[in-house]
């Protein structure tokens, strides 16, 4: 896997785990389901630790660990699967702080997208960062900056707005 931000690769701190008894095992920081979270902050430890939650996933069952937990990575299934930026905007809307990680088959064309929508990385799987390394995320990054739709963190009026704005002018 190949962890990307908005200022280039990273190493990931966290270790994905699917069992309870192996959270409790590992001494780094972890990586869990949602499904396993209420077991994980019921066995009372104090580590740091993330959920990795699927993109169809309701925003009001994730809310309830937003204070236990400093990442939630959402599972993009394709890159041809949107809603999990969708969930990422909703996720922010809901006050999440913690880091929002995109995790799974993205493309570069959609680094820019998911850093707007309140993504702070990329999780690729190996397969994807060999076909685009983390140069072309970088540049893919900075290369479109007008967008269709509103309600992005940036000041700058969507093309839509602006055309509205040049009919009225």
């Amino acid at each position: 896997m190949t962890l990307i931000t908005a200022s280039g690769e990273k190493p990931d701190d966290y270790v994905r785990i699917d069992t309870a008894e192996a959270a409790a095992s590992v001494e780094a920081p972890v990586l869990i389901p949602l499904a396993l979270a209420g077991t994980v902050l019921a066995a009372g430890s104090n580590r740091r630790f993330g959920l990795s939650v699927p993109n169809s996933a309701p925003v009001d069952e994730i809310a309830p660990f937003f204070g236990a937990v400093d990442l939630i990575a959402v599972e993009f299934p394709s890159f041809s699967d949107g809603r999990g930026l969708s969930l990422a905007k909703r996720l922010r809307r809901a006050g999440f702080a913690g880091t929002l990680r995109a995790s799974g088959p993205l493309i570069a064309d959609q680094f820019a997208d998911a850093l707007a929508c309140g993504f702070d990385e990329v999780e690729l799987p190996q397969t994807m960062a060999n076909r685009q390394p983390v140069q072309q995320w970088m540049e893919a990054k900075d290369a479109i900056s007008a967008r269709y739709q509103s309600g992005y963190e940036t000041a700058e009026a969507s093309i839509l707005q602006q055309r509205l704005a040049a009919r009225k002018g």
